[in-house]
């Protein structure tokens, strides 16, 4: 699945090079192209694949800027141990500014840590903060994994689930939220990206097999927000739409039923 990652960072090297970006990703095209893929694809043949397509690729820029927000805020409020589960290709290490003394640990299977890191030799990228990879997979045990590399539940952390918990079955879903909230002191805050009901249905039906659609299983519960506070987290949710409009990248077709509620989520422990 850590192919998908190759793919998000070829979308967000197509936003790095325009004019105006949401943000700048100077690695990306490094993953896309070491992954096998270009900085651009072609069309798909098919018009309501190409459509899907590129609605995939809008949500990944609206919810990359939508993360980084929620990162630099908990930034600004004095959290300075990050965790990203299932980072992927993640390069926000390398990307944003930290505040002195902020540790960012990247959680996920050694096969997509040890890709990234032959392309960040390459690259002779270097940190902005210290980064910590984490190779264990998210069904086992990785919060003694965490552990093990130094994560501090005792203070606050910022969590990212980013275009993950689309890909956990509904009781993996729980199991990883009631970890995260185990890790979790007063004052830890978290981002999630979750699908809107009728996604799946929508994308999952004309999916290609072995694509990231054909991999989808959960979709948002009906009230997220009630949701994250069984699990002790006060969260607000934004929709895509909003969240586009607020950036200046306002979508212009009608509004559909599932867009509501929310799928961009930020939350804080209390």
């Amino acid at each position: 699945m850590w192919a998908t990652a190759v793919g998000v960072a070829r979308v967000r090297a197509l936003e790095t090079e325009r004019e105006n970006p949401l943000f700048r990703d100077p690695l990306a095209q490094a993953f896309a192209t070491a992954g096998g893929l270009g900085p651009s694809s072609p069309p798909l043949p098919d018009e309501a694949a190409e459509l899907r397509r590129l609605a995939v690729s809008f949500s990944i820029v609206v919810r990359t800027k939508f993360l980084d927000d929620v990162l630099q805020q908990a930034s600004a409020s004095g959290v300075r141990q990050v965790v990203l589960l299932g980072a992927g290709m993640d390069s926000r290490a390398f990307r944003m500014d930290w505040p002195e003394g902020t540790r960012l640990f990247e959680v996920d299977t050694a096969a997509p840590l040890d890709f990234k890191a032959s392309v960040l030799r390459q690259e002779r990228a270097v940190a902005r903060c210290e980064r910590i990879t984490v190779a264990v997979d998210l069904r086992d045990d990785w919060p003694g994994a965490l552990a093990a590399a130094g994560h501090d539940p005792t203070v606050p952390t910022v969590w990212i689930a980013e275009g993950l918990l689309i890909y956990l079955p509904e009781d993996a879903v729980e199991l990883l939220l009631a970890r995260i909230g185990a890790q979790s002191a007063p004052g830890s805050r978290m981002g999630l990206t979750l699908s809107p009901r009728g996604v799946i249905e929508r994308f999952r039906a004309e999916a290609l097999a072995g694509s990231a659609a054909s991999m989808w299983l959960s979709e948002m519960p009906e009230d997220p927000v009630d949701w994250l506070a069984g699990h002790g987290w006060e969260a607000s949710t934004h929709t895509l739409r909003e969240r586009a409009a607020a950036y200046g990248r306002p979508i212009n077709t009608p509004p559909r039923p599932e867009e509501q509620p929310g799928g961009l989520v930020s939350a804080v422990r209390r």
